[in-house]
Order: structure tokens, then sequence, then C-alpha cells
């Protein structure tokens, strides 16, 4: 039986060949634990002065639900909840982590796995003008993810809307940034890590799909949100006692613009598989110019795809057709994309 090639992910392989070379070249080397080490702080400053700001915190945490339970639980009491689309990673891909720590998570409708500003807006006014408010979940932060979980991302303008109702309403604005890379890289992005860093209240650099083994590097800019972080981190499980392996990796990223350039492969490769559906006149449950492709196909292609390839199923749409997921990454290669191609010419 041969083996299949994997699309239906953008972590199926390990790390760029830099990160392991760096971590196998340091790898008897003495630092100090916790974060505290040469890397840790080295990468912290590139990330800084990547994001325009000296003033920034940054931590590095292993995994992205452990970094978005650890965020939302140290900003939130326990009365509090956190808005986010309903399509959203922490209301339908983290076996409820963030309520197990005593947050509801208020779902949004959503189309294209993004919110509005006029959404939260009307949420928020709702709560506190019903006459029962101090009976329910008091909103008090807003999480958004770029890409999202369709692939679709902000736009510079719907990330300032976003923010200017959050400051009226005190409301902290946390940005999941688990392929941050992918979305900063689009065709279609306006945005830049000095935008996020200025408009969000917290966000976070992935690693994980993004060319590291494992780590996402969490930037705080308000200044609430700073204080005792690092108690949070160590009550969630996050303090990792050989940080240098996740300082290292942020390090080697931010270095002469590797996270970019192994990002900008990722979608070079989408482009070329999202133009081979196109001409097969296939539709996308949501148009996107990310790495992730979210496309609708007859259940006998699907089929006849998933013998020499693996994809992520997303739902059924109609008796014949489904929406499934095909994604590239920063080590797609580009002959898996043509064996890809051909075959779907050959539908």
């Amino acid at each position: 039986m041969s083996k299949k090639i994997l699309f239906q992910c953008d972590y199926t392989e390990g790390a760029h060949p830099k990160i392991l070379e760096r971590l196998f070249a340091t790898n008897m080397e003495q630092t100090r634990g916790y974060g505290e080490d040469i890397y840790c702080m080295s990468a912290a400053e590139k990330i800084r002065d990547a994001c325009g700001n000296p003033d920034l915190a940054v931590h590095f945490l292993v995994g992205g639900t452990q970094t978005n339970v650890t965020v939302i639980d140290s900003a939130l009491r326990s009365y509090q909840g956190v808005l986010c689309a309903v399509s959203g990673h922490i209301n339908v891909h983290e076996t409820g982590a963030v309520e197990s720590c005593g947050h509801k998570v208020l779902g949004l409708p959503s189309e294209d796995g993004k919110i509005t500003a006029a959404q939260v807006e009307a949420a928020y006014v709702g709560h506190i003008n019903d006459g029962s408010f101090e009976h329910m979940v008091q909103p008090k932060m807003v999480y958004i993810s770029n890409p999202t979980e369709l692939g679709t991302i902000y736009s510079k303008a719907e990330l300032i809307a976003l923010s200017e109702v959050c400051q009226k309403y005190g409301l902290y604005l946390f940005m999941d940034g688990a392929r941050l890379g992918y979305g900063l890289v689009a065709p279609d992005n306006d945005l830049t890590l000095v935008d996020i860093a200025r408009l969000c209240d917290v966000f976070y650099i992935g690693g994980t799909k993004v060319g590291a083994l494992f780590g996402e590097a969490v930037v705080i800019a308000n200044e609430e949100l700073k204080k005792d972080f690092r108690y949070f981190i160590k009550q969630k499980g996050g303090m990792l006692a050989k940080g240098r392996l996740l300082g290292l990796q942020f390090d080697t990223l931010f270095t002469e613009n590797l996270y970019y350039e192994i990002s900008k492969g990722a979608i070079a490769l989408a482009e070329k598989l999202r133009a081979a559906f196109e001409e097969k006149g296939y539709p996308y449950l949501v148009p996107n110019r990310t790495n992730q492709i979210f496309v609708i196909l007859p259940d006998a292609d699907l089929e006849k795809l998933g013998e020499q390839f693996e994809y992520s199923y997303d739902h059924r749409v109609d008796e014949g057709h489904s929406a499934v997921r095909f994604c590239t990454s920063w080590a797609t290669r580009e002959e898996n994309v043509d064996a890809l191609i051909a075959c779907i010419k050959e539908l």
C-alpha cells in the first residue's frame, strides 16, 4: 500500500533546517531556564523590533490551545466571557479549554470566519442594556484569528474598526496568530506586524504551523495584561524549563526575514493549487488567498483524490457534494502539489 501525500493540515513536518541546525549547534550549551536565557531575550528583542514597539512584552509558550487558554484566563475575571466567531478556534477546536477555566465563549454568527465591529458593539450594548445584565456573563474580550478557521484575513480597516469599538467599551482585543505568517504574506493582505501590535491588546505569532518544531510567541501591548503574566504561564503548565528551545526557534525565524520567506513559499504553492481547482470549475466554501483552500467537490471526485492524498473534511454541502480543506505549508514540496494538480486534471 503506497503512502498518501498529506494536505490535511500545515503541521505534518518537523522544523525548518535552519532551526534544526541551531538546535544541534547549541545543544550542549548551558543556559538559564524558564525563558530567561540569551536566546529568548534575543528573540523577544527581534520581535519587538519587527513590531515597531520596544515596550512590548514577549513570552514563549509551547502550543496554540495552551496559549489561548493562558492569555484569556489571565485577562478575565470569573464572571467574564470572550466574544468570537461561532467558528472560532476556541469555540470549536479546543475541547472547551477556555470554558474549563470558567470563561464562557460567546459565539457570534459568521459566514466567513470573521466578526465585525458592529457585531461586537451590538453584543456589548445588548448586554449592558439588558435589565438582567448582572445575571449574565459579561463580555470583556474579543477573540479573532488571522487567518481565520476558514482561511480568511482581516483588512487593516476591519482591524481598526474592531480596535476602536473595543477601546470604546473597555474590551480587550486578542488576535490568535497561529498561522499569522501566511496571513501577512497573502496577496490581498494590507496588515503589518506593526499594525497588529498597535491595534491589539495582545496577540501571538504562531511558530508551530510556520516553521518551528513547536512554539508560539505571545506579544502583549496592554499594560494591564503584562502584569504577572508569567504567573499564569506557570500555573497553566506553560513555563518550559528548557525555555531556550522556544527562544532559539523564534530567534532563527526572525533572522533575515526567514518567517516571511518560508510563509511566501506556502502561499505560492497554495495559489498554484487554487488555480487548478478554479480551472476545473469547483466552487469555494469561502474564497481566500492564504494557505488553506476550502473547496466544494463532488463525492466521487473526493473518493478518487482520497486514493492518493489526504485532506481535511469540513462538512456535507448537499447529497452529492462536500466541503473539504487542502493546506500547504512552509514545508510543502512542489512535486507533491504538481502530483495533486495532475490528479485534479484527470477528474
